[in-house]
């Protein structure tokens, strides 16, 4: 299920709103007349007003500082430097999966999640720069990441071929994709910057999907 945020419509909202106050302080704007307790009509824009309440007209100025902070916290660095982790793992076992899966099937799924999770860190690469770089995260072990198979776990997938190669991976990967759900969900509450929690969205729609699909076979 997608987590929608109350601040992004309002972002949404007072963004489009905002397009007016170009308009507003075109040609002739000068000439608007003053409304009571209020900007002036010519230099200000609608905001909407809450459920059940009356819009009212409000400076460009004070539009702007009504728009959502989306700095991003701790929450969302642990989120993608933890993130960049856990999906190198799942390309590390979907790397073994051509030469030693014995179903087409499974083969067919490490390649979507291979396909799926490089651009995913790509982008996680991408918001760090952006933001600065990665940050110290005291108190996190990549290892007690939730999911991740542990370093027996991979030997042992490494050495199996066939069908103990297939439940092996799938039984892996599932817990693996269930782990990435939980990380997801947990940005989604305590981070703060929108394309994160865009990011995040992404995870949970197509790691859910996917673990439906791994069930099946």
């Amino acid at each position: 299920m997608l987590i929608r945020r109350q601040r992004a419509v309002v972002a949404v909202a007072l963004s489009a709103v905002a397009v007016l106050a170009l308009t507003a302080c075109g040609p002739g704007s000068d000439k608007a007349a003053p409304e009571a307790g209020g900007a002036p009509a010519g230099n200000s824009v609608v905001a909407p007003g809450k459920p059940g309440e009356p819009a009212r007209r409000i400076s460009p100025e004070e539009a702007a500082r009504l728009l959502p902070d989306e700095s991003p916290n701790s929450a969302d660095f642990r989120y993608a430097q933890m993130m960049i982790v856990h999906h190198r793992q799942a390309l590390t076992m979907t790397a073994l999966a051509p030469q030693r899966a014995g179903s087409t099937q499974v083969r067919k799924v490490a390649e979507r999640i291979a396909a799926a999770q490089q651009p995913e860190i790509g982008a996680m690469e991408g918001w760090l720069k952006n933001n600065g770089g990665p940050r110290e995260q005291p108190g996190h072990d990549h290892h007690s990441m939730p999911g991740m198979a542990t370093a027996e776990q991979l030997e042992e997938l490494g050495k199996a071929r066939g069908e103990a190669f297939d439940a092996l991976f799938l039984k892996l990967m599932i817990t693996h994709h269930e782990g990435a759900v939980t990380m997801a969900a947990e940005v989604l509450s305590e981070g703060n910057n929108v394309l994160v929690e865009e990011m995040a969205n992404d995870v949970i729609a197509q790691q859910t999907s996917e673990i439906n699909r791994m069930r099946s076979l």
